[in-house]
């Protein structure tokens, strides 16, 4: 692998990262205000560990490929505007 696609690649990845600390950030959010008793309705259930991983991983996943998608877009621009 040369250089410049480490560097790619390692830039892409510290957006995915942040996008998935989001994503975790968000879900752990939803499970301490217990909005819409999703909280209750995990907690109370047989499944409740399957719950709460497709609840995080979804998260996550949308998250990070979101954070992904802005990193791709960002590439080039100069925070001040001069192209």
């Amino acid at each position: 692998m040369k250089l410049f696609e480490k560097e790619i690649v390692l830039f892409l990845l510290s957006y995915l990262i942040a996008g998935m600390v989001g994503g975790m950030v968000l879900g752990a959010g939803l499970l301490l205000c217990n909005i819409a008793n999703l909280r209750t309705l995990i907690l109370a259930s047989e499944d409740g560990f399957v719950m709460g991983f497709l609840l995080f991983s979804g998260l996550m996943l949308n998250f990070g490929s979101i954070a992904m998608g802005v990193g791709i877009m960002s590439i080039g621009m100069s925070p001040w505007g001069d192209d």
